[in-house]
């Protein structure tokens, strides 16, 4: 359906935020409503917003010192009140009051003197049209109005085009709205109740819609090998494991065998492992592909970045080579001779493991006889991504890897009954890093800087953009900054530059010629520096929760204590979380919870999938439910409803495969 709107430029700008039809528009959620709505005034709290109906009974004083302004004035609720309001700085309202007359006034109670500091005002009663007004997260062109008023627009355009998705059993169920009331209510609600009504909907619309793909996937991806597979001996496996350098945490050994009788049984494996940030994922990983090689199978270990299949590459191949085991690395950045080197030695078996990025699954690469896909960060990747690659070997095992661990009842919903694998320990036992919230101005970032160079340890300080004219979000303004103070001992890394120069200032990092490294978040994933002892944030409370504990856990990593400052102009409460806790579980978890619907901030840093009204945490129930109803539908495909949703659902899988490749 196409999208109605009438400016060029006001269409590029939603092409920005991923509206491209009218039915994107609708389903852009607000993340919050302006409530005007009318306050109980039997039960007022201190410093609660309110919004009072009643007569002025004084007239106002205007009181001018300098550039500041108050007005005073007193007016009587219906339920007659008497109201001390204040009005700063806003001298023009002057013309707009008149004794005796109704107004609507809005603004933070004091319960002292029963004052009330106003934040808006307006003459007259407020319509339950205008009493709760959607808020939506746009960028910078288009208004709140405008946004409004091309919603309204496109609702009554497309009144009785819209087809309810729904299956009717499940619509009695639950007692859904139809599928277009629902998003006429989220939009212009005319009270609380229809927002709790429409969001109840579209909640359970997108929760079944995301447990049938999984339930679509996950039977691809567990179906029956086409040939039997060879047994593994776990003897064999503990033998390697007892040949590595260091001892394994029991976290890791039982996730080991978890993967490896999944390994041995007569159908495809799916699993997830799960841990917190250096809790030895990688170690697990190495001893799954040696199982896979002990059958003469092949491996691949799919990573986001360049810069990381790099790095996982040459320990891969460090930890292989007494065993003859043949590694090679497979990214975009190689060039073509390379790349056509390593794809004529997969095909003809001459590689046992390939380290790689999306190349892993590119249209011409092929394998002898792929039996292990493993893949790194697995949120990163499209679920068809994560299919190409299995679809590459006809027995091929899938086990997905994520640093953002939750817990393992809120794992299976989420993921849709992935077989959960769960690292909660770590090699050096509890993590020691002290967290604290710091202004930017604060002399205690110097103070650990020195701390740090003193002692040869390293240090990363992370930005959320490469410019801008904020200095404390931009990496190149930080960066000029520190080089200043810290003369030869100051690198710099962001997405923008190529790879052979990322790689060049990472191994200068890691080999310890210059100790500072400034970045933005391309450090998140994956780089292994042992002796880094302090992480410093800049614009904090721009990243998610999750992200902010990644970041965190790049220091540390050699078992000594180490810290990491969080820099933030303002107050920000999400952080104190980060304080008070080093459980990356409870951490995930309070992420969550702190998300709204339509509040897509952090999500995609987070590690969690991007839901439009979802709280994984709050709506927990609402997922057991829909996991249970994707299930009835998959097994009853002869049901004629069940078949038509399935097909749709199926559908919108097809199309993203597309939009993933």
């Amino acid at each position: 359906m196409k999208l109605l709107t009438t400016s060029s430029n006001l269409l590029t700008v939603l092409n920005h935020l991923g509206i491209n039809s009218s039915e994107d528009l609708l389903k852009y959620l607000p993340y919050r409503y302006e409530d005007k709505t009318y306050s109980d005034e039997l039960d007022l709290l201190d410093k609660e917003k309110v919004t009072i109906l009643g007569k002025l009974v004084s007239n106002p004083v205007l009181v001018n010192k300098g550039k500041f302004s108050l007005i005073q004035f007193f007016f009587i609720s219906d339920h007659n009140e008497f109201y001390r309001v204040k009005i700063f700085n806003q001298p023009y309202l002057m013309k707009t009051l008149t004794f005796g007359e109704l107004y609507s006034v809005s603004g933070t109670y004091s319960l002292k003197g029963k004052e009330i500091n106003l934040t808006s005002l307006k003459k007259g009663v407020i319509s339950s049209e205008e009493a709760l007004r959607p808020l939506y997260h746009l960028l910078e062109g288009v208004s709140q109005s405008v946004y409004r008023n091309l919603v309204k627009r496109t609702l009554e355009k497309c009144e009785g085009l819209i087809n309810d998705p729904m299956i009717d059993e499940f619509k009695k169920k639950y007692h859904l709205l139809d599928y277009y009331q629902a998003l006429k209510m989220i939009h212009f609600p005319k009270n609380k109740e229809e927002i709790r009504l429409a969001l109840r909907t579209l909640k359970y619309h997108e929760c079944l819609a995301f447990s049938l793909k999984n339930q679509i996937c996950r039977g691809e991806n567990k179906r029956l090998p086409l040939q039997k597979k060879t047994k593994i001996e776990l003897k064999k496996v503990n033998d390697f494991i007892l040949s590595l350098p260091f001892k394994l945490t029991k976290d890791q050994i039982s996730a080991i065998r978890e993967i490896v009788l999944d390994m041995n049984k007569d159908e495809l494996m799916y699993r997830l492992l799960q841990g917190d940030v250096g809790s030895g994922k990688t170690l697990v990983a190495m001893a799954s592909l040696y199982a896979n090689y002990l059958r003469h199978n092949q491996g691949a270990f799919m990573v986001p970045t360049d810069s990381l299949a790099r790095q996982q590459f040459e320990d891969i191949k460090k930890y292989f080579s007494p065993f003859n085991i043949r590694v090679d690395l497979l990214i975009g950045s190689l060039s073509l001779k390379e790349k056509k080197e390593v794809k004529e030695k997969l095909i003809n078996h001459q590689t046992d493991i390939v380290v790689g990025t999306h190349a892993l699954f590119s249209e011409d690469v092929y394998y002898d006889n792929l039996g292990l896909a493993i893949i790194d960060e697995q949120h990163k990747f499209g679920v068809n991504q994560r299919n190409l690659l299995v679809s590459k070997g006809d027995n091929c095992d899938l086990l997905l890897m994520s640093a953002t661990p939750i817990p393992r009842t809120l794992a299976i919903s989420i993921y849709g009954d992935l077989d959960v694998s769960t690292l909660a320990s770590f090699p050096h036992e509890e993590r020691k890093v002290i967290t604290e919230i710091v202004r930017p101005d604060s002399p205690e970032i110097n103070l650990l800087i020195h701390e740090m160079l003193e002692t040869n340890r390293q240090i990363f300080i992370v930005a959320p953009k490469i410019s801008g004219d904020d200095e404390e979000k931009s990496v190149l303004a930080i960066y000029e900054k520190y080089s200043l103070l810290f003369p030869n001992q100051v690198l710099l890394l962001h997405g923008k530059m190529d790879s052979e120069e990322k790689e060049r200032i990472l191994k200068d990092f890691i080999d310890k010629k210059k100790l500072i490294l400034v970045a933005t978040t391309v450090i998140e994933l994956g780089i292994n520096v042992l002796s880094a002892g302090l992480m410093i944030i800049y614009n904090a409370s721009s990243f998610g929760l999750a992200s902010l504990h990644q970041l965190r856990g790049r220091v540390s990593r050699d078992g000594q204590s180490g810290y990491c400052l969080l820099v933030s102009e303002n107050e920000d409460p999400r952080l104190s979380v980060l304080v008070d806790s080093n459980d990356g579980f409870h951490i995930a978890e309070e992420d969550m919870k702190m998300r709204g619907p339509g509040d897509m901030i952090g999500v995609r840093q987070s590690g969690f999938p991007s839901f439009a009204t979802l709280n994984i945490v709050d709506d927990f129930r609402m997922f057991e439910c829909a996991r249970d109803d994707a299930k009835k539908i998959v097994d009853n495909l002869a049901n004629p409803s069940y078949q038509k949703y399935y097909a749709l659902i199926k559908q919108e899988l097809a199309t993203s495969a597309v939009n993933d490749g």
